[in-house]
């Protein structure tokens, strides 16, 4: 509720949006949530009083995730009716799973679990379900990318997305943040989130 107060002080609108949670709904059940949710708010945006056309997407952690899916596979936007134009940009903050196989190998023994029963064993998905599978143009505007400097498999998540993303010729800022592993994840949703 602090955020919320901080951000409505300095005049920002503040949607949290949901969506279905694995294994009772897919990765890509939940991508569609994300983007029909937007679409919802757009529509809406004169009854709730914010401007339709200046909205970033944000994400922490499995947010990142899909928003960064959501930001740069035109698929997701397309379903809900709209386009890459209808946000802004995109924040991510602390993702891990920008390239899915390679987040699988490097993290099996943390959280293999729970990896595998979000994205399966079927490389084709795991692929499909990477946002730096899909970072070649087109993508969202512009994407802000926020790691947690201690935390080996976002800095190198963070960066290759950051690298797709500028080879693509998509507007791009990656920035590290003071952290420590799982510690350092969740400050970084409590100070910037």
């Amino acid at each position: 509720s602090q955020k919320l107060s901080h951000w409505r002080a300095r005049g920002y609108a503040v949607a949290s949006l949901n969506y279905r949670l694995v294994p009772d709904a897919t990765v890509e059940d939940q991508a569609s949530d994300v983007a029909t949710a937007l679409a919802t708010l757009k529509r809406q945006a004169a009854s709730l009083g914010f401007d339709p056309d200046r909205i970033a997407l944000v994400g922490h952690s499995a947010g990142a995730h899909l928003v960064a899916l959501v930001g740069t596979d035109p698929q997701w936007f397309d379903k809900a009716g709209l386009g890459f134009e209808a946000v802004r940009g995109v924040l991510l903050l602390d993702g891990a799973g920008y390239h899915v196989p390679s987040q699988m190998g490097e993290n099996a023994r943390l959280l293999g679990d729970t990896y595998r029963q979000a994205f399966g064993p079927d490389l084709k998905r795991q692929l499909a379900l990477s946002p730096t599978h899909h970072a070649a143009a087109p993508n969202a505007p512009a994407f802000l990318i926020i790691h947690v400097d201690g935390r080996a498999d976002a800095k190198l998540q963070s960066e290759g997305l950051a690298r797709g993303l500028r080879q693509a010729g998509t507007a791009v800022g990656l920035h590290a943040v003071p952290g420590r592993g799982l510690r350092g994840h969740m400050e970084i949703n409590r100070r910037l989130g």
